[in-house]
């Protein structure tokens, strides 16, 4: 906490009364918020409770309808992120908006009015450097951000900001693609920003990053601030009691006692990326019926490849997935479908969810070939929206009317439907990506538990995700891949964190040990 008298000083920023809204719905309602120089300020809420858009109006991104914004003091009015730039607040997004073909040192110099238009290539990465090893974020200034990681393409964001030399820093989500030590690191990073005077707003889902991290924290609900507290005072349940108004019970997972016979088996699959290089290397796990095998591994080690070899989106190099004995490798999307395999990708739009059809029609994709959707060439619209009703009813998808293109849902609404359509149909195997990636409390426990009912009720799942939380909630063996190949493999009963995070990162366990 900062050493000033809070209640004194002039605040870093102060909102008061801030209300923004779009196509006449409030996005945020008569909000005030207070950020402390040299504070770790949290935000959380669930999802659509306002904190995004919030945090853009502080960046600039969005023109408030009505309110006042004070910076050191002074109303401010910013017309574009330029004007906020300029005021010294910056944002980092979980989208990073980094140049992937430029160096480390050119995406830091891009578009900053301090850089003239003769570069120093050797000045900018001297620079480049400096404020890295002053920060404790190394990162190689020659590089392409496209050879770097993605925890190291987040330091990067950061730096871009710093290179600017920004006094308010806004990060959303930060630690959603970094091992376990990466996100101490930048807690590290945070505290020594703070200390250094700067101001930091952290918009996390996770209440332990929250408590281990920030001063004080501000919840958001349905667009209004609900709840502000000293974090020093604040307990979880309570935190999470403001986030959806309600006492909230997470799953527990409990072993299941009747795992059955090996139901997905891939062995020595090798899956090239998109740049023709292999992203998978020679993997090979197996799954059984009413078990959860996680895996686990940093963005960008071949959860995607892995995922979409599977399920027939990407072309298989060599190896074999079998399916209930058969071999399917060389099968068709669809008739991997037919054979059994359900699937939740890791984007809810676009590839999960047609986003232009509504949720009727979304939970239909699946199985519109069949009674009761279709009778020959022939659909049948009332059966699309009867069992359309009955699937957002007993899935709980919330704020679905008629005609409404499912995109306008909120995330967790969007991943239950998307878990609905998947479940309903025949199969035997579950592949899941980062499904409760972006979620509240609140969806990550409808999520969950919807996860571990398929697992009890006999399928095989194979939960591929970054989140180590998540893992270790509802997973019953792990797996840890590292640059396309297994460096570790346990039961969950035997993994923590920090031993997860450690292969992670490409660290050998000691086999001697």
């Amino acid at each position: 906490m900062p050493d000033q008298d809070q209640s004194s000083a002039t605040p870093a920023v102060e909102l008061r009364n801030i209300d923004k809204s779009f196509y006449g719905v409030f996005a945020n309602a008569d909000v005030d918020f207070s950020l402390a120089k040299g504070e770790v300020h949290a935000l959380l809420g669930e999802n659509g409770a306002g904190k995004s858009t919030l945090c853009s109006v502080m960046a600039g991104l969005y023109r408030p309808d009505s309110g006042e914004m004070l910076f050191d003091g002074k109303p401010m009015v910013f017309k574009s992120p330029k004007d906020a730039y300029a005021a010294g607040v910056g944002m980092v997004y979980q989208h990073f908006r980094l140049v992937s073909n430029l160096t480390v040192a050119e995406n830091l110099a891009l578009g900053n009015p301090e850089v003239g238009l003769r570069l120093s290539q050797g000045q900018l990465e001297a620079e480049a450097k400096e404020l890295g090893e002053r920060y404790d974020f190394p990162v190689d200034p020659s590089a392409r951000i496209w050879q770097l990681s993605v925890g190291q393409q987040q330091r990067v964001e950061i730096l871009k900001l710093l290179y600017r030399d920004a006094k308010i820093l806004i990060l959303d989500e930060p630690t959603a693609v970094l091992t376990p030590q990466e996100g101490e690191a930048l807690f590290r990073a945070m505290r020594m920003l703070a200390d250094e005077g700067r101001s930091l707003i952290f918009v996390s889902h996770k209440l332990q990053e929250v408590k281990a991290v920030s001063d004080r924290v501000t919840v958001l609900r349905e667009g209004r601030v609900v709840g502000a507290a000293n974090t020093d005072d604040a307990e979880p349940r309570d935190l999470a009691r403001m986030m959806v108004g309600k006492d909230l019970v997470l799953p527990t997972r409990k072993p299941n006692e009747s795992v059955g016979d090996e139901v997905l088996v891939i062995e020595d699959l090798v899956v090239e990326d998109d740049r023709g290089l292999d992203a998978v290397d020679g993997l090979s796990i197996s799954v059984r019926a009413g078990e959860v095998v996680g895996i686990a591994g940093v963005s960008g080690n071949g959860q995607r490849e892995l995922a979409q070899g599977i399920v027939g989106l990407m072309k298989v190099k060599s190896g074999s997935v079998r399916l209930n004995g058969t071999d399917v490798t060389k099968k068709s999307v669809l008739a991997k479908i037919k054979s059994g395999i359900a699937y939740v990708p890791q984007s809810r739009l676009g590839m999960g969810l047609a986003p232009g059809l509504t949720t009727e029609d979304n939970l239909a994709l699946k199985q519109y070939r069949e009674p009761p959707y279709s009778n020959g060439p022939l659909l049948s619209a009332a059966a699309f929206g009867r069992r359309g009703a009955e699937l957002i009813e007993e899935f709980d998808v919330r704020g679905v009317r008629p005609g409404l293109p499912i995109r306008l849902l909120s995330g967790g609404n969007l991943q239950k439907a998307l878990i609905a359509r998947e479940v309903v149909q025949d199969h035997s195997v579950l592949i899941a990506r980062s499904p409760t990636r972006g979620l509240d409390v609140g969806a990550t426990a409808d999520v969950r538990d919807h996860i571990l009912a398929e697992r009890d009720r006999g399928i095989a799942v194979l939960l591929i995700s970054e989140d180590l939380d998540e893992l270790l909630a509802l997973s019953d063996r792990l797996v840890v891949i590292y640059e396309g190949r297994i460096v570790g493999e346990m039961p969950a009963s035997e993994a923590t964190a920090e031993r997860l995070g450690l292969l992670m990162s490409g660290e050998r366990e000691d086999q001697s040990a």
